[in-house]
């Protein structure tokens, strides 16, 4: 069972991208808008080609992996559970995963207000991260007794949060002057499913008893909150004939606008400090979903301390029975009440922030727009006329917040532009999963057909189950600049 329920969690943290170092301020590819809405833009307008115009799928674990515990190296399995899970990994450690799929995404110029940059779309992303629980799982694994006897089992470490949503959003890029490009991207949320446990707190302990060997306590107030669960849940529990289209009218519902609807905003910015330096920044996702539709809580509140079954020999020798075994389990369910409730609530979407410092060289010999009309780095309506660079050196920061806090990325990269036909991006990124995430990613340009692809941890390849982090973007785009 252990076994189990490990492999399904890494099963989950490995599929399945929240930080885009590649794609940000990526301006050739369309999709960069998506991570800043005030990246510069250039192309007259663009048509992702819908469902591969922006696919990308991340999976991370802080701590043990797949390899780690799964591997025939000739060690046992518990044996490795207890070194190199339970000994290593603490509550901050966690399982991750995220998925995006693009529906579609068009953008275009505005004819009367050229240095405005309209786009829209829609897209569905999944995330789900789990924190170790410990205490809990060492609860489990070793028991409380032994060297376990008066040790506190913190409860607080059970915290976990997911949820599956499909998003409509609406931006516009501006150029304000021939340094500033500023935008912003309003979002309407429609939530699919959404759990979250994450304010739990309260303890167990076992300790020497008075009446009885050993006494127990424990004190608990914890909580797993549900919104669209329970409508899935019990269309599988009916099993009808009909369980797969009805799950799948329900999931099409939801997706368009009929579930728990929420609202969110995406700012950002690009400023040249000179011709060659430009700085960004953007923040993403500040938004919420009022979950009050399809809501099943379940609770679990109280304190209580019991030292078990009271017999006293030889005279209770022929009362141990089943009633008192039943009475010390109602009597620790009236002192612990757990229950199930419909309360509404809201959930807070994961805020991330991006920030940049970029520094170009290598002149390119002229406007890209001279050869081609495509206006790189400049051209009507999108950047400056100034001359084009081939290289970009630069370093970008990420943080997200997350339940137990800021999570931070800092990439180093760099990008070499080959014409109008291909670019190039290379970065190094250090993380709390990994010291060695080395990415490479690139742009191609064949007419107005533009491909892309993006892929982190690449030293990770040739054995991805003992990756901490793997990471891949791609997608398809129509694209004209300026009379094309």
């Amino acid at each position: 069972m252990l076994k189990l329920i490990l492999a399904i969690l890494f099963c989950n943290a490995s599929i399945f991208a929240q930080n885009k170092e590649l794609l940000y301020d990526f301006y050739e590819i369309p999709q960069s808008l998506m991570v800043n809405p005030g990246v510069k833009t250039s192309q007259k307008w663009h048509a992702g080609i819908p469902v591969i115009s922006g696919l990308s799928f991340q999976g991370a674990t802080s701590g043990v992996t797949v390899n780690d515990l799964f591997a025939n190296d000739g060690v046992d399995f518990t044996t490795k559970v207890q070194e190199r899970l339970l000994d290593v990994m603490g509550n901050k450690d966690d399982f991750s995963s995220t998925s995006q799929i693009e529906g579609f995404n068009i953008g275009f110029r505005g004819r009367n207000r050229p240095d405005d940059y309209y786009s829209f779309g829609m897209y569905g992303e999944m995330d789900i991260i789990s924190y170790w629980p410990k205490d809990l799982a060492i609860l489990a694994f070793e028991g409380n007794g032994g060297n376990n006897i008066g040790r506190n089992f913190d409860l607080g470490d059970l915290n976990l949060r997911g949820e599956m949503i499909n998003v409509f959003h609406f931006g516009i890029n501006r150029k304000v002057s021939t340094a500033l490009t500023i935008g912003a991207r309003a979002k309407i949320y429609s939530s699919i499913f959404q759990f979250q446990s994450i304010n739990n707190s309260g303890s167990f302990v076992t300790t020497l008893g008075q009446n009885n060997i050993y006494e127990s306590s424990i004190n608990a107030d914890m909580e797993l909150q549900t919104a669209g669960v329970k409508g899935f849940y019990d269309i599988i529990e009916e099993d009808s004939g009909t369980t797969q289209k009805d799950v799948t009218s329900l999931f099409t519902e939801r997706v368009l606008l009929g579930g728990n609807l929420g609202l969110g905003l995406d700012v950002g910015f690009s400023y040249e400090l000179n011709p060659q330096t430009t700085i960004t920044g953007s923040v993403l996702d500040l938004g919420f979903i009022n979950n009050s539709k399809d809501i099943w809580n379940y609770t679990f509140n109280g304190s209580t301390t019991t030292d078990g079954i009271s017999v006293f020999l030889p005279e209770d020798i022929d009362d141990v029975n089943n009633d008192l075994w039943q009475e010390l389990i109602d009597d620790i369910d009236e002192a612990l009440p757990h229950g199930e409730n419909e309360s509404s609530y809201i959930s807070w979407r994961p805020v991330k922030m991006y920030g940049s410092i970029k520094y170009d060289f290598g002149q390119g010999g002229g406007s890209v727009s001279d050869s081609c009309g495509c206006a790189v780095n400049g051209g009507s309506g999108g950047g400056s006329n100034r001359d084009y660079y081939r290289n970009s050196l630069g370093g970008q920061l990420f943080m997200m917040k997350r339940p137990r806090g800021v999570q931070a990325a800092l990439t180093g990269f760099y990008q070499r532009r080959f014409g109008r036909v291909l670019s190039i991006k290379g970065t190094y990124t250090v993380d709390k999963y990994s010291f060695t995430n080395i990415g490479l990613g690139a742009n191609v340009q064949l007419g107005p057909v533009n491909f892309y692809v993006l892929a982190d941890n690449l030293l990770s390849y040739s054995n991805i189950a003992d990756s901490h982090y793997a990471s891949l973007q791609f997608g398809f785009n129509i694209i004209s600049w300026n009379g094309n």
